[in-house]
């Protein structure tokens, strides 16, 4: 069945540009030059400033390399983002070790990366780079130089000094870090709600022009209806019982008649429906859904669950005759042999299911379905009914006016070995039974 809609928000959590990151760097071999260059020449104090220099160029190079092999627009998955930030941690306390391990100053500066990490990237990755700073601040405990100080007046730190920094640094670390990321999933968060309540509108307008536009094609395909209809009529008397033509203008005739059904129900979607509609069971409903496509070729079955003495009573209702109607005709068009059309009932929900032995929906538009010019399956060959494809809006369609009646639609494929896509539309019991949904 073609575009089947399931509105799905965004992404809530866009990728971290590459750029970003690179300029972090940049800002963080300027850092580390300048902090190296006074220590080592305006202060005269001994350090390995060799080495030193040697770590900032690597991570001066790797911008160099980034940035002619990147655009400035390109966005880093979470595992490559995560990989350039553990770079960082590594390099940060590589340059901490030549000079004074924890001891020094800048060592608070190793909780920076799990900072930037917090705010854009998922919690696993997150987590792993703070065991990693962890690992790196444990290690520099044990194994770091001196810390370049005057030669005539060393210092050295007592261990619980050590320790203490050790501890602050990690306390830092967990707090910042669950800080920094709460704060950025509640943004993320609300900019997701925005955004799929953005869509939600811009569906709702989308359908409020699409009810004006029903009116108009009525009344414009209303005369040449009548006109095919009216001609098909004079054909079908002139026309010899035993002719082999006679057949097919009865069917002409019939599906010109059903179109103008088609119309009508459609110009009376957005009306109050009153109570001079009939009520049916849900049972009969579904027949009447199906009875227009019994001609093509493809086998209707219908199974029913449900005590019969609890069997739900609902309104004859456009919105959902037309919405269950769309999906039975796709389900037809690309169906192989047969259509499975379920209605079953419990004290809480209705359902109706509707499957089909088609190619089922593509693995690739399935987290876009429901989304109007969205097309999902190649129409089955050897097919009656010629056409196929669509715009995707006749689903979209379909989907927004079950779900104003306050239903809800799932969009699944058939498990293998089977093929074939499978609908089930679900309403509350006790809505229905009360006749006070917007749809029953």
């Amino acid at each position: 069945m073609p575009s089947a809609p399931e509105l799905t928000p965004p992404a809530a959590r866009q990728r971290l540009k590459l750029d970003t990151l690179i300029r972090l760097r940049w800002l963080a071999v300027a850092g580390q030059t300048a902090a190296v260059a006074v220590v080592a020449w305006l202060f005269a104090y001994d350090l390995p400033v060799g080495f030193c220099f040697g770590l900032i160029a690597a991570s001066a190079w790797l911008n160099v390399f980034l940035k002619i092999r990147f655009t400035a627009a390109y966005r880093l998955a979470d595992g490559a983002a995560a990989a350039l930030l553990g770079y960082d941690i590594v390099q940060l306390g590589a340059l901490l070790a030549l000079t004074g391990g924890l001891t020094n100053p800048f060592a608070m500066l190793l909780i920076a990366p799990v900072l930037v990490s917090a705010s854009a990237l998922g919690m696993a990755w997150t987590l792993s780079l703070g065991v990693l700073v962890v690992a790196i601040a444990s290690a520099l405990v044990f194994w770091h130089l001196p810390l370049p100080w005057a030669a005539e007046a060393p210092i050295a730190m007592p261990e619980r000094y050590v320790a203490g920094i050790w501890s602050a640094l990690v306390a830092a670390l967990g707090f910042m870090g669950a800080y920094s990321f709460r704060v950025s999933e509640e943004a993320r968060q609300l900019q997701a709600a925005l955004t799929a309540t953005e869509l939600i509108l811009s569906r709702e307008q989308h359908l409020h022009q699409l009810d004006g536009l029903a009116a108009a094609a009525a009344h414009e395909l209303g005369t040449p209806l009548a006109t095919i209809s009216l001609v098909s009529k004079e054909l079908l008397r002139e026309v010899p019982a035993d002719s082999p033509i006679r057949e097919d203008l009865g069917l002409l005739r019939s599906q010109a008649e059903r179109c103008r059904d088609i119309l009508g129900k459609l110009t009376s979607l957005s009306t109050d429906l009153g109570g001079h509609l009939d009520r049916l069971p849900i049972t009969h409903l579904v027949e009447d859904v199906i009875a227009p496509h019994r001609e093509f070729g493809v086998a209707l079955i219908v199974h029913v669950d449900g005590d019969p003495g609890r069997e739900p009573i609902g309104t004859r209702n456009p919105a959902i005759l037309y919405g269950l109607g769309n999906i039975v005709e796709n389900a037809v068009d690309y169906a192989a042999s047969r259509v499975d059309v379920g209605a079953s009932w419990t004290e809480d929900e209705v359902v109706v299911t509707i499957r089909d032995d088609g190619p089922g929906f593509a693995p690739e538009v399935m987290d876009r379905l429901g989304d109007p010019y969205v097309t999902t399956r190649a129409r089955h060959p050897g097919k009656a009914r010629e056409g196929g494809g669509g715009l995707g809006l006749g689903f979209f369609i379909a989907k927004t006016l079950l779900e104003r009646t306050g239903a809800r639609v799932a969009i699944t494929n058939r498990g293998a070995p089977q093929t074939g896509a499978v609908i089930a539309v679900r309403w509350p019991r006790a809505a229905m039974d009360a006749g006070e949904a917007d749809g029953w």
